[in-house]
């Protein structure tokens, strides 16, 4: 054999050789990857099973919702029910105590208004009685006639005297004598200022003054009729 034939045989051994280490590379490769591609399969395998974990967990989710929405239904229903039941009983204990109120207001209004009416009587009384006596001078019917007059910064007023109440009530205030209708007319009129305006000391004279002339009045028609 001649030199290039051992050559050519050491190059085909060599090409064997390295085709066989080839070979035996991509075998092992191919295992590799095969087990590689198992190992991918457990994998995805794993993945599904949690998937379905949380699917379960997102149903458990929903129904844990669905349980939340009827325990907060049931606790908006109750808790409207104690409110309408609460306002009830607080609307049934308001009008109680309204009522009450209102009576009690209307008991105490009656007993001021009545005690007025019986001061108003017994003033109307003490002073025609001392003006029919002839124990107040004329003088001191004028003082309290000239205070009463200032009542009538209040004319612009139509409650509870009308325009011509009030004018009248100027008239009457005008004359220095009066009969005793005159003088009863005022006096009417002098109650419902006092009624109205108690407040008002103005109100108070006008009504001592309608009863002295009231006395005043009596007096003339007894001495006129001995």
């Amino acid at each position: 054999m001649g030199v290039v034939d051992e050559l050519l045989i050491s190059l085909i051994g060599l090409t064997i050789s390295i085709i066989g280490m080839l070979g035996g590379g991509l075998f092992w490769l191919g295992g590799e990857f095969k087990e590689i591609r198992m190992r991918f399969k457990e994998i995805d395998e794993r993945f599904k099973q949690i998937d379905e974990r949380f699917k379960e967990i997102d149903k458990r989710f929903e129904e844990i919702d669905e349980r939340f929405d009827e325990l907060k239904g049931y606790v908006d229903k109750r808790f409207n029910e104690l409110r309408g039941y609460v306002d009830g009983r607080f609307n049934e204990l308001k009008g109680y105590v309204d009522g009450r109120f209102n009576e009690l207001k209307g008991y105490i209004d009656s007993r001021v208004n009545r005690l007025s009416e019986a001061f108003n009587d017994y003033q109307e009384f003490f002073v025609e009685y001392l003006s029919a006596e002839g124990l107040l001078k004329p003088e001191r019917a004028t003082m309290v006639k000239n205070e009463a007059r200032r009542i009538m910064r209040l004319a612009t007023s139509t409650n509870p005297l009308t325009k011509e109440e009030w004018k009248r009530l100027g008239e009457l205030l005008d004359k220095d004598d009066l009969t005793l209708e005159e003088a009863l007319e005022l006096r009417e009129l002098a109650r419902k200022v006092v009624k109205e305006y108690g407040e008002y000391p103005e109100a108070w004279k006008l009504h001592i003054y309608a009863s002295i002339m009231v006395g005043r009045a009596l007096r003339k028609m007894s001495e006129g009729g001995k």
